[in-house]
């Protein structure tokens, strides 16, 4: 994908936790807060170490901090999701990404990656890993399944070096520790290699992984 298309930061999105009433009609349906939908960015951005400015999270304990300051999802994969879901209109923060990129996709990036986009560097540290409000947003309760099992999963970002990003911005790679450890390698580990104890402790110990997945893969181990 990398030699078709110049990696490019398409779009930016930031939101704020807020509390979304029940669907008329669903009895079934309960209000939930979410900070999923997320609204583009016209003008630069100042990436920060815990995230974009502007933009929150609902669930700390689970979502953003160092290691997942930024999400990504790749453009690529709208098609798909468009046809899949029955959404002709599905596109940037589709799946609550701060990022949206072209040219890149899961197997295109490896953990440990650092990408130059304006003047920030960041580092991939992490698979994105699908939750229940996926497919609460999409009203699909296969979705967060479909995504472990297609790979499509996106990806986190850590800042290494704060500093302002644009919507259009190319992305640099300036450095790959980590040529074989792809991101749609890790999936695999994750989601269908869990009784591989030597492919869990391979990936487990790579430097730049986000601790939240050490600690995952460790306790398969133990």
């Amino acid at each position: 994908m990398e030699d078709a298309v110049s990696p490019t930061l398409q779009s930016i999105q930031i939101g704020q936790p807020q509390e979304l009433a029940p669907t008329v009609g669903d009895t079934s349906d309960k209000p939930w807060r979410t900070a999923f939908f997320k609204q583009p960015v016209a003008g630069p951005i100042q990436a920060t170490g815990l995230g974009l400015v502007g933009d929150g999270v609902e669930e700390t304990a689970v979502h953003g901090g160092v290691d997942k300051a930024v999400c990504v999802y790749s453009a690529e994969h709208w098609p798909y999701w468009r046809e899949r879901l029955e959404e002709p209109t599905l596109g940037a923060a589709a799946f609550g990404e701060n990022f949206s990129v072209a040219g890149l996709i899961e197997e295109d990036v490896c953990l440990g990656d650092r990408w130059r986009i304006g003047d920030a560097e960041f580092e991939v540290s992490q698979p994105r890993q699908p939750c229940w409000k996926l497919a609460r947003r999409w009203r699909t309760k296969q979705l967060t399944l479909w995504v472990q099992q297609n790979g499509y999963t996106g990806w986190y970002l850590r800042v290494v070096t704060e500093g302002t990003v644009t919507a259009g911005d190319a992305i640099e790679r300036s450095a790959r520790p980590l040529p074989d450890w792809t991101i749609a390698r890790a999936n695999q580990v994750m989601y269908e290699l869990k009784d591989d104890r030597k492919a869990t402790a391979e990936l487990a110990a790579v430097g730049t992984l986000s601790d939240s997945w050490k600690r995952q893969l460790r306790k398969r181990i133990v």
